[in-house]
C-alpha cells in the first residue's frame, strides 16, 4: 500500500515520508534520500531472503523517519531496475531540490548493498556540490569499484557489518576529496541480513549522523 506523506503537526511544514521527489519543495527543510537493497526491487516491499529473512523496508522508512525533522524520500524500484536510470533520477531529483534553494549540506543520500552502490554513483556524479552521502555495505577490499570510477566529496558516513562479506570503504575515502569521513563497524553477527530490519546497531548512528551534519554550518567538522 502507498505510503502517504506525514505530516509532523497541523501547523507544521510538510516534511514527511514521500515515495519520490516530492512536486513542492521548501527550501528550509532537509531531505534524506533511501535506496534500498536489490531484494526489494519489484512489488513485494517485505520480501524474505532464504539465509536473512524479511527485509522490511515499510519498517526501515518508519524507523529512519522517526520523529520527523526532514523529508525522508524512498522510491521503491521496480524489479530488474535500470541502475543507470535510477541514478539519472537521483542526481535529477537532488538537482531539482539545489535549483529550488536547498542547501547541499542539508540534502543526504543513503544507500544500503545495490542502493549504496546505485547512491555512490550518482554522488560521484554530484561531487562538485558537496552533499551528504551515508553508504551501508557497499565496500569489498576497501573500495568500490565502477565505470566510471567513483569519488566522493562532501560528508560521508560508512556502515558495515564485520561478519558481511563487504567491509570498510576507507580506500574509496582515501582517493576522495571529503569535508568528513566517519565509519562505523557493527558487530550483529548477522552478515548482510544486518541492514534488513531498523535494528539500533546501524539506525541510531546514522540517524545521529544525518541530525549532527545536516544541522551543523559546513565546515565545522573534520
Amino acid at each position: 500500500m502507498a505510503l502517504a506523506a506525514v505530516l509532523l503537526s497541523p501547523g507544521a511544514a510538510a516534511a514527511g515520508i514521500h515515495e519520490d521527489f516530492p512536486q513542492v519543495i521548501h527550501a528550509s527543510e532537509r531531505y534524506v534520500i533511501y535506496s534500498h537493497g536489490l531484494i526489494v526491487e519489484g512489488e513485494d516491499s517485505q520480501p524474505v531472503h532464504p539465509e536473512f529473512g524479511m527485509y522490511d523496508f515499510p519498517a526501515i522508512k518508519a524507523a529512519l523517519f522517526s520523529n520527523g525533522g526532514y523529508n525522508l524520500i524512498a522510491p521503491h524500484r521496480a524489479k530488474n531496475a535500470d541502475g543507470k536510470a535510477y541514478v539519472q533520477k537521483l542526481e535529477g531529483g537532488v538537482r531539482r531540490l539545489l535549483a529550488a534553494g536547498v542547501p547541499p549540506d542539508r540534502i543526504t543520500l543513503v544507500g544500503f548493498s545495490r542502493g549504496a552502490q546505485l547512491t555512490a554513483m550518482a554522488a560521484s556524479r554530484l561531487r562538485p556540490l558537496n552533499i551528504n552521502t551515508a553508504l551501508l555495505a557497499l565496500c569489498s577490499r576497501g573500495d568500490f569499484v565502477a565505470t566510471p570510477p567513483v569519488t566522493l566529496t562532501g560528508r560521508v558516513l560508512s556502515v558495515y557489518e564485520t561478519s558481511d562479506s563487504v567491509g570498510s570503504c576507507a580506500a574509496l575515502a582515501r582517493r576522495s576529496q571529503l569535508t568528513s569521513f566517519e565509519e562505523i563497524a557493527i558487530h550483529t553477527g548477522l552478515a548482510h541480513g544486518a541492514f534488513y530490519q531498523p535494528r539500533p546497531e546501524w539506525m541510531a548512528p546514522l540517524r545521529a549522523w544525518i541530525d549532527r551534519v545536516t544541522a551543523s554550518p559546513r565546515g565545522d567538522l573534520q
